[in-house]
Parts: structure tokens; C-alpha cells; sequence
């Protein structure tokens, strides 16, 4: 198997996005990983971190659509998904899109629609259509949806429940940038004036033959022992309510797959695993005890107790 056309690809992005958000190259690679995979993101950080830059300058490098939808409490599936009108002119009924029909589309403030306007998107996450009045309406390739929640306010806000969180392929973080990065930024220009300059640089039908591709990454018996292993003590935890699902585990054996191959590599090693759980897994999981910061420990913990397949000499 070839992995460079992997390796161009992810340099391709990241000098591009590079360009906009400064010191997020590993974020922007789990977002790469997620694309191949043709999954959706949950990110969770404070406002003012640079999510909607950094999927706007996603979307430009790729050349997508993006459309940003403000989610609140009077927000309607309708108002996601497009309705049918009544056209006076031609004396018909005509199908007017919604904003989920662009490519790449930012969910902000997910947590703060109902759970009704929140299901609007599971049809389009999971099977790429949409289907208003009886009528389906497949999705523009490549597609993808990453909702943001803000960590910290939870006032008037509908958490997510656990059957639609499994259905995002990740939660990820920005973070604060280092002081010296946030001192460049704040010394050039504006990030719109330099999104505006910012170019496509995918080439058409380059991601499809990435995503028909990395399944060839090879996984060894033992690191899909050591995959099984991590899936299967959450399940018998009793720290936990639920464990990590079948869709759960498929992610993360994919995400390994292409983690490995982004790196140059054709094969999945244990750190592929690691890297990937705390990004694929935390999510997933129901404690006990229920918070964000819990559950990545908790994955972290296991990535120390359970035991690391070694090299067969």
C-alpha cells in the first residue's frame, strides 16, 4: 500500500490551516483523520478559541461549501432542513434547501436547541440525505458536521443524549494558544483578510480514493486484541453506566487505520491506539458520576493499566 498520497494530503491542509489558526496541527490533524473517515466532530471549548475560523479555513483548503448555523431554543428542524413552499409565479409547490445542505456545516452552540431541532441532524450525520414531505434528498461528498458546545455555561442548554453522542466520530479541544503564538497573532493582520487569501489546495477526487484506500492499513491480532481489550473494560466497569458501543469500536479501529497511514505507515502500532482513544472514546461513555473531564481520565487510565502488545522478536 502507498501511504504518500496520504502523507501530502494531511501536509496540504495543515500548511493551509496553519496559515489561520496558529499551534493546533495536532486538532487539525484528528479533523483530517475524521474527514477520511467520513465522520462528524463534537468540539467542546470556550468561546473565542477560533472554532469558526478553523472550519472555514477546513472547508477553503478543501474547497466545501461551509454554512454556520447559530443553534438557539426556537430553532426549527425546518429551519435546518429546508421546507417545501408554495411558488405563486409557477403555481406550484418548490423545495427550498436548508442550511445542512452545504458541504461543511458548524452546529454552534448545539446544546442550546431543543432535542427535536437537535435530531434534525441525525439523518444527515448518519446516511448522508435528508428527506422533507416524504422526499429524499441525497448530500454533496465530501460532508461532514461539527458541533460546538461551550464546556462551561450549561444554563438553559439540552444536553445531548448518549444514543446522539455515539453518533459523532469524535470530540475534540482547541484550547489556549502559548503565549508567543497568541503575541504573532495579534501582530498580523486580520484572520478574515487572511481567509479571504486562503486557497483550495485538494485536488477533485483525491479524498475519495484516500477513503476507498485506507482500509488496507494492516491491524495486527494483537493490536486488535489491545483495541478489544480497552472496548471491553468499559463495558465491565462499574464506574460506568454504559460502555463503548459497536459503532464506538468501529471508529476507533478506522481512526487507527488512518492515523497509521497519515503517518507514512501501513501498519497500526499501539500508539495509533492511544492517540486515537482519548479523541474516539471519552465521548461514548456514561459515568457514574457524569462530566467531560471524568471520562477522559478514565480513558487515560486504562490507556495505563491495560497492557501494551509487544513486538515479537
Amino acid at each position: 500500500m502507498q501511504t504518500q498520497p496520504f502523507v501530502r494530503f494531511k501536509d496540504k491542509i495543515l500548511g493551509n490551516c496553519s496559515r489561520i489558526i496558529v499551534g493546533k496541527e495536532d486538532v487539525i490533524e484528528q479533523i483530517v483523520v475524521c474527514l477520511i473517515a467520513s465522520g462528524h466532530i463534537l468540539l467542546e471549548d470556550a468561546p473565542g478559541t477560533g472554532k469558526t475560523m478553523l472550519l472555514r479555513a477546513f472547508a477553503r483548503s478543501i474547497g466545501g461549501d461551509f454554512r454556520r448555523i447559530q443553534f438557539t431554543p426556537d430553532l426549527m428542524p425546518s429551519d435546518l432542513t429546508g421546507i417545501n413552499f408554495y411558488n405563486q409565479k409557477k403555481g406550484e409547490f418548490e423545495f427550498r434547501p436548508g442550511p445542512l445542505f452545504a458541504q461543511i456545516i458548524l452546529a454552534d452552540e448545539i446544546n442550546r436547541a431543543t432535542p427535536r431541532s437537535q435530531a434534525a441532524l441525525l439523518e444527515a450525520m448518519e446516511e448522508k440525505q435528508i428527506t422533507v414531505d416524504g422526499v429524499t434528498w441525497p448530500m454533496r461528498e465530501p460532508y461532514m458536521v461539527m458541533a460546538s458546545q461551550n464546556p462551561i455555561e450549561s444554563y438553559g442548554t439540552f444536553p445531548l443524549p448518549e444514543a446522539q453522542l455515539d453518533r459523532f466520530f469524535m470530540r475534540l479541544r482547541l484550547g489556549y494558544m502559548t503565549r508567543e503564538q497568541e503575541i504573532g497573532v495579534l501582530r498580523r493582520p486580520d484572520s478574515r483578510q487572511l481567509l479571504e487569501e486562503l486557497q483550495p489546495v485538494v485536488e477533485p477526487g483525491e479524498l475519495e480514493t484516500l477513503r476507498t484506500s485506507f482500509a488496507q492499513v494492516r491491524v495486527d491480532d494483537d493490536i486488535a486484541a489491545y483495541l478489544m481489550d480497552l472496548v471491553e473494560a468499559t463495558r465491565q466497569s462499574e464506574l460506568l453506566l454504559a460502555g463503548i458501543s459497536t459503532r464506538g469500536s468501529i471508529a476507533l479501529f478506522r481512526a487507527c487505520q488512518i492515523s497509521a497511514a497519515l503517518q507514512g505507515r501501513d501498519y497500526v502500532i499501539p500508539e495509533d491506539v492511544k492517540r486515537e482513544a482519548v479523541c474516539v472514546l471519552p465521548h461514548r461513555l456514561t459515568l457514574v458520576n457524569q462530566s467531560h473531564l471524568d471520562s477522559v481520565r478514565y480513558v487515560q487510565n486504562l490507556l495505563d493499566e491495560i497492557p501494551v502488545p509487544l513486538e515479537k522478536l
